[in-house]
């Protein structure tokens, strides 16, 4: 079945939703992307919390209104405190999301990574390579960085969907997002957006933020994939170069109304 081109009026929906609500996410992220994260996160509308420790995160992640795994510069401590945050955001009925950064080129993140797949995440957001061999297939990737296409990975991630009840988004050139029943497609953006480290991972917080939202799940995490490809091709269109896209990413992401599309 071919997918859904995700609709304009459901991105505005969402994005109407981030600016009221303003859904508080506890990001268990990576060290080099969490000052970009937590910007990203307030532009849109939301409430970004760094909290990383293993008391404070099985604590706070019962608080928040959803919860980010991302796996970027896991260690054995931090892998032992975002156990105990999954647990218990599970326990408080709060959702989670990961994002398996570089999985299928490390075997530690990898084991980990599969071995949390059983605690019910929300939602899973990487790229081609990262969703390929998260579902145990061989995939190109190369560190963080995906050689294989988005088109390429649609099937992984829609099996990927129904083992464990996670609306799985495949993002790259053109972004698919689906629940294993019914897919949905987003376009746009920049090739810029892959020369500014943590994007994707920023992108992942936007979609756990999304996950907290009401209404559909499958249509919140696309509409986090279409707020940024929006403002992705907006931001690209003014700046000239990486410096300057970060600058006009954040303005362009704050400045997104109702008339914002996919």
């Amino acid at each position: 079945m071919q997918p859904d081109l995700l609709s304009h009026a459901h991105v505005a929906s969402v994005l109407q939703h981030f600016r009221t609500r303003s859904p508080l996410v506890h990001c268990m992220t990576n060290d080099v992307v969490q000052t970009f994260t937590a910007n990203v996160l307030l532009a849109i509308g939301a409430s970004p919390a760094m909290v990383i420790e293993r008391e404070e995160a099985a604590q706070f992640s019962a608080i928040a209104d959803a919860l980010l795994i991302n796996v970027g510069t896991l260690t054995v401590d931090r892998a032992d405190a975002m156990r105990a945050a999954i647990h218990n955001a599970n326990d408080a009925n709060k959702p989670w999301t990961l994002d398996p950064v570089a999985v299928g080129a490390l075997d530690f993140r990898t084991r980990f990574c599969r071995e949390i797949l059983s605690l019910r995440p929300a939602a899973i957001r990487g790229n081609a390579s990262e969703i390929m061999a998260l579902k145990g297939l061989s995939a190109g990737g190369r560190g963080v960085d995906t050689t294989d296409s988005a088109s390429a990975a649609r099937p992984a991630a829609e099996r990927l969907a129904q083992e464990t009840g996670a609306v799985v988004a495949v993002t790259g050139e053109v972004d698919y997002i689906t629940d294993g029943s019914r897919t949905l497609k987003v376009v746009g953006g920049a090739p810029i957006m892959t020369r500014v480290v943590g994007t994707g991972c920023a992108l992942s917080a936007v979609v756990a933020a999304g996950c907290a939202l009401p209404g559909e799940r499958l249509v919140s995490v696309a509409a986090a994939c279409g707020l940024f490809a929006v403002a992705g091709g907006e931001a690209a269109a003014e700046s000239r170069g990486p410096g300057s896209f970060v600058v006009a990413f954040l303005d362009a992401l704050y400045h997104l109304d109702g008339g914002a599309s996919a």
